[in-house]
């Protein structure tokens, strides 16, 4: 057990190596530089921009650029081009902004993607299997942005209710109760939102995990044992048929940036993905970055628990 801890570790810590120099590499290769003279703000001085140069080493070779900045990243002293704030504490705060959309949509998504699946498998070729098969592949045919549009104007013209944003103006000196349920109402759409695409995936894969391991030869013997219907689908298919999903569940943990970027952009959401769609765009090197860091590690956490899981749901795999 240890031994593959530790054997798992030294791997994960070498591919995170890899990971931070070449992102490092890609995001200077860009063509032009942060720190260009910009000739129409005429504040924008070539002293202002040589002693910017100085400031973030941008004048010394690319491979003491990388050193300089993870040295301040780690040491937290990595700040922002754009507004000089603090990287990590930026991060912090959209990350907290983020992660109840994450936790809501996620759960959403797993806790009826797997029974929908289920009995579409138990069911197949019936009224509720192509019912859900119809409705799942129209939710993936529909781009989210425009399913956005029709959730926001049927809540609003059904419930007039504001819907972008975290909270409402105007409530600042209300009780806490009100706005706590005022946030809890901002985020129900969007959450919403990034788990009807999710079901609609994720429900079409369990079905077809089932189907697989339904047609198995020890799930007929098992049949034919006389074991109870329920037993065999629940006990004997869906264990085995998981294997696959403890895979899927180590890729959830960087959904938590990369899958929230459209949604948090067209509800106007402080997240931390629409931060890092932002920091693109202005150029922001110590924000891409740094995003791009967390999200690899987060990647690397989500493997790591799903080598763990293995042991879990399949006994026969042995470290």
């Amino acid at each position: 057990m240890l031994a593959f801890l530790a054997r798992s570790l030294v791997q994960k810590l070498i591919t995170l190596l890899f990971i931070m120099v070449i992102s490092f590499a890609v995001v200077h290769l860009a063509p032009g530089e942060p720190s260009q003279v910009d000739p129409l703000n005429p504040k924008f001085t070539k002293e202002v921009v040589e002693r910017f140069r100085q400031q973030f080493h941008l004048d010394k070779p690319l491979y003491q650029q990388f050193f300089f900045f993870y040295r301040d990243f780690f040491a937290g002293k990595s700040v922002s081009w754009k507004d000089g704030v603090p990287v990590l504490g930026k991060i912090y705060d959209r990350f907290l902004n983020s992660l109840p959309l994450f936790i809501v949509g996620t759960l959403i998504t797993w806790t009826l993607s797997f029974p929908l699946g289920i009995q579409s498998a138990i069911r197949r070729g019936g009224t509720f299997d192509r019912s859900t098969t119809f409705f799942a592949y129209l939710l993936i045919s529909i781009p989210g942005f425009f399913f956005a549009y029709l959730l926001i104007v049927v809540v609003v013209s059904t419930f007039q209710v504001p819907v972008i944003g975290m909270r409402t103006f105007g409530l600042a000196g209300a009780g806490a109760a009100t706005r706590l349920m005022d946030r809890v109402w901002h985020m129900v759409i969007p959450a919403i939102l990034g788990a009807t695409g999710g079901i609609a995936v994720l429900s079409r894969y369990v079905r077809n995990q089932m189907l697989e391991v339904e047609n198995q030869d020890y799930i007929r013997t098992a049949r034919a044992k006389g074991l109870p219907e329920e037993q065999v689908h629940y006990k004997h298919a869906l264990r085995n048929a998981l294997l696959p999903f403890v895979t899927m569940f180590g890729l959830v943990l960087p959904g938590l940036i990369g899958g929230s970027v459209i949604i948090e952009s067209i509800f106007s959401w402080p997240g931390i993905g629409r931060m890092a769609y932002e920091s693109i765009l202005a150029r922001d090197y110590p924000v891409i970055i740094s995003v791009n860091f967390i999200s690899a590690v987060l990647v690397l956490i989500g493997t790591f628990l799903s080598d763990l899981l293995y042991m879990v749901v399949d006994p026969r795999i042995k470290l």
